[in-house]
């Protein structure tokens, strides 16, 4: 029996990282897994104008990878999320941004989300307070990684 594609948000981080010498391969890995079929990737109005200022080597990374990625919007449900998440103390106000990202993958109901931002989304002391803040919210839990925790490694 097949498993189940698991949704994935990806933040701007993680395709940034397919060039930085720290997050290269592991970032490669990922994306090749998406391509691949083992994820369903969702992306956001979010991730896309933050790359709006990245070099030009990111952002065609990223548009060669949007024909296999799911978009999903800016609804009224995730700022509200968004602003939860600030106003329970989760995140700092200046962490506004990281805050959409995980509401934005959160509504729209993503079992996990990939990042290489260890301040403000994978941290250990951060992520149940966001799924704290989801659950009295009515969301369900979401799992927060960076893509080395998720990419499949090679048996010796």
């Amino acid at each position: 029996m097949a498993s189940r594609q698991l949704r994935v948000y990806a933040d701007t981080s993680v395709f940034g990282g397919v060039f930085d010498p720290e997050f290269s391969a592991p970032s490669r890995k990922f994306f090749d897994e998406v391509v691949a079929g083992r994820f369903v990737l969702v992306i956001s109005p979010v991730v896309e104008a933050e790359l709006d200022q990245a070099p030009d080597t990111i952002r065609n990374f990223f548009a060669s990878i949007t024909e296999h990625a799911s978009e999903v919007e800016i609804t009224r449900e995730a700022i509200d999320l968004q602003l939860e998440y600030i106003e329970r103390g989760v995140v700092a106000e200046r962490s506004l941004t990281d805050a959409l990202h995980v509401a934005m993958a959160t509504v729209s109901e993503c079992e996990l989300i990939v990042s290489w931002n260890f301040r403000d989304i994978v941290h250990f002391e951060k992520i149940p307070k966001y799924n704290a803040v989801n659950v009295l919210n009515g969301y369900a839990h979401i799992d927060i990684y960076s893509p080395l925790e998720v990419i499949q490694h090679d048996e010796p």
